[in-house]
């Protein structure tokens, strides 16, 4: 939240730049336990029952080990919030994003994935189940091998090119059959893990920091309001990954 004083003074609003770098602050101060829990008093709550006035609007996972006000130690007022698992974008989180940059105005967006993500994880295991049903015709999960495990058996045939051919013929099949997942996370998530793959990408970390990015994307692509203000250079899009391990943030895109 803007400092109080200047609430009502447009020349000393906080600029996306001042506002993560307060966030980040926090986050330092949340890692290191020494947190302040600054506006979170009556005095507070009550100068904010008739409006509000966020500095940035975050997009995070619902993950119950990942709240951004606790995370960037802020407080009441401080941010406006849209949490969904694996931070995906569907109507109703285009609507909430538009209105905090339309209406209210913030000129910071931030993107917030985090580490040991279950709709990574789910989405990985999906894609080898249907990996192995593309492969062998194997519908059972049980069975299933990863998709790591079904690449690593497509890289050790002998004939390079027909190992590059049947990697690709997999690559578009998985594409194909991805919007058909019954799973929404599966749908939403499943083509960053894909796209990761094709990158070469495996470890977890790395496919969280490819959906983060696929997710800013989608995010961009999707809204003509938020495709405006970063054209007229209201807004600022932040691209994070919170690291459990630690409790820091880490900034991947600014």
């Amino acid at each position: 939240m803007a400092d109080q004083t200047f609430n009502d003074d447009p020349q000393h609003e906080p600029t996306a730049t001042s506002t993560w770098s307060r966030l980040l602050a926090g986050n330092r101060r949340f890692a290191q336990g020494k947190m302040t829990h600054a506006w979170q008093d009556r005095e507070t709550r009550e100068s904010l029952i008739d409006s509000q006035r966020p500095d940035a609007a975050v997009l995070s996972c619902s993950d119950s080990r990942v709240p951004p006000e606790i995370i960037f130690d802020a407080g009441l007022g401080d941010m406006f919030t849209v949490r969904t698992a694996g931070q995906i974008i569907d109507d109703s989180v285009l609507a909430s994003l538009e209105y905090a940059v339309d209406k209210l105005h913030v000129s910071l967006l931030v993107i917030l994935g985090h580490q040991h993500c279950g709709a990574i994880q789910a989405a990985d295991q999906q894609l080898g189940v249907l990996a192995s049903r593309v492969r062998h015709g194997d519908d059972s999960s049980e069975t299933a091998q990863s998709l790591a495990s079904v690449i690593d058996d497509i890289e050790a045939m002998g004939d390079a090119q027909a190992a590059q051919d049947a990697q690709d013929q997999l690559e578009e099949s998985l594409e194909n059959l991805l919007p058909e997942a019954q799973s929404p996370i599966v749908r939403s998530v499943g083509p960053s893990v894909l796209q990761a793959y094709e990158a070469q990408l495996r470890d977890h970390a790395d496919i969280e920091r490819v959906h983060i990015a696929h997710t800013i994307e989608e995010l961009v692509d999707r809204s003509q309001p938020i495709q405006q203000a970063l054209a007229d250079e209201r807004l600022i899009i932040v691209g994070a990954r919170y690291c459990m391990d630690t409790g820091l943030v880490e900034v991947l895109s600014f």
